[in-house]
């Protein structure tokens, strides 16, 4: 599937403004779908794969997350948000809301997602009365915009709060603003601002209390999904870049293994960060804040891995390598755009907060040695 999505995801990659319905990855997805991927975060007693929803099932979708990075950061970051999605339907949602979240994966393929960033006319819920809602304001950077039709947003409470929204975008078709995504890579995720405004929702659109949406370990510590996107975006290049060097027959100079040498280490720890991040999840005794500070850590070295990789590429590919038909100029495009998550500052300061506060000796911080 990641080979596969690969070689699709360069075609679209040629396509520069082209309108979003010939960039999106169409064609990735029906393969997704096809493939029974879909439902990989659904639990299993919904037919789904029962990724994260039990003991040592985090791994398994963190490897699955970093090959679908690995085959395509586009898709990657699509379907990254989809089961963060189902993830929050099986933790917050009704038995009817998980029930038709289900339906709605296998019977209709549909593609879920969650938009939270905004500026400051972003999402508010004004109250009508019965349970019932109107939207009002607009997201940033809803990944598959006109092609995810089960987003989760955010919006804030008129008490105050936030309340997590499953938005049928097929029936109340909101003001998508494709013009506003002008980015340096990752388009063919067409991230484009959403206008909810005039929306109406009722309750059963609304998803968990007030404030579920950031509750941790599942907020901070879902940071461990997109770094396995992004590790899968380093692998990705490393790939290619050691294919085009075999390619060119210049693999025997010892700067070139100097730095693959390098790249290869980095990938590596980059896996054991994600097993690492696999075993605090699931093992006792682990708190929340214990959790999302391993998660954290985890984020910021998969993102230092993933330029140290791009640096080494693009020393090693050299100016002709930079130049198309070869990949990596996209390639690199794509992983530069996506390891700007928000906030890297405040990550660094929860991991040296949580550091600095805990008693115990370093070797105890985490439950992630072997029992």
């Amino acid at each position: 599937m990641a080979d596969r999505c690969a070689a699709h995801t360069a075609w679209l990659d040629a396509r520069p403004g082209h309108p979003d319905a010939e960039i999106f990855p169409v064609e990735e997805f029906r393969w997704i779908a096809d493939a029974g991927l879909l439902a990989a975060a659904l639990p299993r007693e919904w037919d789904g794969g029962g990724l994260q929803a039990g003991p040592r099932m985090t791994l398994p979708l963190l490897e699955l997350l970093r090959h679908m990075g690995r085959g395509s950061l586009p898709v990657g970051r699509i379907y990254e948000g989809h089961a963060n999605a189902l993830i929050l339907v099986a933790l917050f949602g009704t038995p009817g809301q998980l029930g038709r979240a289900a339906d709605e994966v296998h019977a209709h393929r549909r593609i879920f997602g969650v938009w939270n960033a905004e500026e400051e006319d972003g999402v508010r819920l004004v109250a009508l009365g019965a349970g019932r809602y109107r939207m009002d304001g607009a997201k940033l950077f809803c990944s598959g915009a006109g092609h995810v039709t089960r987003p989760i947003v955010t919006g804030r409470l008129p008490e105050g709060g936030w309340q997590m929204c499953i938005v049928p975008m097929e029936a109340v078709r909101p003001r998508i603003e494709h013009e506003w995504w002008q980015p340096v890579g990752m388009e063919s995720t067409v991230s484009a601002r959403v206008d909810f405004s005039g929306i109406e929702l009722g309750p059963d659109d609304l998803l968990g209390g007030p404030d579920a949406y950031y509750r941790d370990p599942w907020f901070n510590g879902g940071a461990i999904r997109f770094a396995a996107v992004q590790l899968g975006g380093a692998e990705g290049l490393y790939d290619a870049a050691r294919a085009y060097l075999q390619g060119l027959g210049r693999t025997d100079h010892p700067a070139q293994r100097q730095r693959f040498s390098e790249m290869a280490m980095g990938i590596e720890a980059g896996a054991n960060w994600l097993r690492g991040a696999a075993t605090v999840w699931e093992r006792p005794p682990a708190e929340a804040a214990q959790i999302s500070a391993y998660a954290a850590m985890t984020r910021m070295s998969i993102e230092q891995i993933c330029l140290d990789t791009i640096r080494g590429v693009e020393r090693s590919v050299g100016a002709r390598g930079l130049m198309r038909p070869a990949p990596f100029g996209r390639l690199i495009r794509h992983l530069t755009m996506y390891l700007r998550q928000p906030a890297p500052d405040a990550v660094m300061e929860r991991i040296g907060r949580y550091a600095l506060n805990d008693p115990r000796p370093a070797h105890q911080h985490w439950p992630s040695s072997p029992a």
